[in-house]
């Protein structure tokens, strides 16, 4: 290895888990990172400082300074220049490690661009924050029959699961599946204690930086040793952590042997048909279809009132403004976003305030 390598990477190649030999094929290996908000700035920051050969991060939001008390990457002129996530993340990440090769791509990943972005590399890492882009990830990824890990944080706690197709426990084994005590294994990240029907998101239980820097670290932890073709200790194990109480759980899941994805293949997400229905409504407006879920909406307007604006509800619709959209919320899950045409801004708005 390169003296000025060996130095750089000195105290990793220290680790007898690693070595020189661990070192030159992190150098050589790739992955691609999926959202670059809490978790994908510290995920990113750890991966490329150890030394990964090529990294590509999508992402389809701006840096906003709420952004700055928990995503790690970004600084006050970037949420002053409204500067992509993406790109903002490229720059910092090559002047960290211009060894490395970083690609920032500003896109919406979605059922039609999904294989285009993920395909070719031989890992895939989460740090989205909703379900519908982390099941689609999930089908993506069985599909293309490539290693992924997914990750979830909101408020103090944090969840994640590394999933090897054919091997492992994929994500719809877990979430789409119902434990023997009844509840779904992952149901205190997908909003345990929120309104029926309704997930707990950043946006309304708030998010601590310190919750997202454990599960990147984690999910670092476990890329390197997917990486590295250590894969003996990799998988299977749902892996969760509280830093405001202290708690740790680490809960070996099953494979579903009837499972929607793994098993039998139906990879509704990839092929578009698990997505809400969207139309145009009006001249400036977009409508999510959204018929799964019936929603507490009394409950609703009190657990978004401390995050939005003029709160406004009547027993059959919810009204809110998040400035410069207005968003009306029905108990059938049904939503119409005024301020916008842009489908991608309109599902990012119900995914932020009322979960997927």
């Amino acid at each position: 290895m390169d003296p000025k390598l060996y130095e750089r990477y000195s105290r990793q190649i220290l680790f007898t888990e690693i070595g020189e030999a661990g070192q030159r094929r992190l150098l050589e290996s790739s992955a691609v990172v999926v959202g670059c908000g809490a978790l994908g700035t510290a995920l990113a920051n750890l991966l490329v400082r150890a030394g990964l050969g090529k990294l590509r991060i999508v992402d389809r939001d701006f840096v906003e300074p709420s952004n700055l008390q928990r995503q790690t990457l970004f600084e006050e002129s970037d949420a002053r220049e409204t500067l992509p996530k993406a790109v903002a993340a490229e720059r910092r990440l090559r002047a960290i490690n211009s060894g490395v090769a970083v690609e920032g791509i500003v896109a919406d990943l979605g059922p039609k661009n999904a294989e285009e972005l993920l395909r070719g590399f031989p890992l895939i890492l989460d740090g989205t924050d909703n379900f519908e882009t982390r099941f689609l990830l999930n089908d993506a990824a069985i599909h293309l029959d490539v290693p992924w890990i997914y990750a979830a944080v909101v408020a103090s706690y944090g969840v994640t699961l590394t999933v090897r197709p054919g091997e492992t426990a994929c994500l719809a084994c877990a979430l789409e599946s119902v434990a023997p005590s009844g509840r779904d294994v992952g149901s205190r990240t997908a909003g345990a204690g929120a309104p029926a029907g309704v997930e707990d998101t950043c946006d309304t239980a708030g998010v601590l930086g310190a919750a997202a820097g454990v599960i990147a670290s984690i999910e670092a932890a476990e890329a390197i040793k997917l990486l590295l073709g250590n894969t003996e200790s990799v998988g299977g194990r749902l892996v969760s952590f509280d830093v405001w109480s202290g708690r740790y759980q680490s809960v070996r899941v099953a494979r579903n042997p009837d499972c929607r994805a793994c098993i039998r293949r139906d990879f509704r997400y990839l092929e578009g048909d698990a997505q809400p229905h969207l139309t145009m409504c009006g001249r400036d407006s977009v409508q999510i279809h959204e018929r799964r879920r019936q929603l507490d909406l009394a409950a609703l307007g009190r657990r978004l009132a401390p995050a939005v604006a003029e709160v406004r509800e009547n027993g059959f619709l919810l009204r809110f403004r998040v400035p410069p959209y207005e968003m009306t919320i029905f108990a059938d899950g049904r939503a119409i976003i005024k301020g916008t045409q842009d489908a991608s801004v309109a599902r990012s708005l119900y995914a932020r305030y009322i979960g997927t």
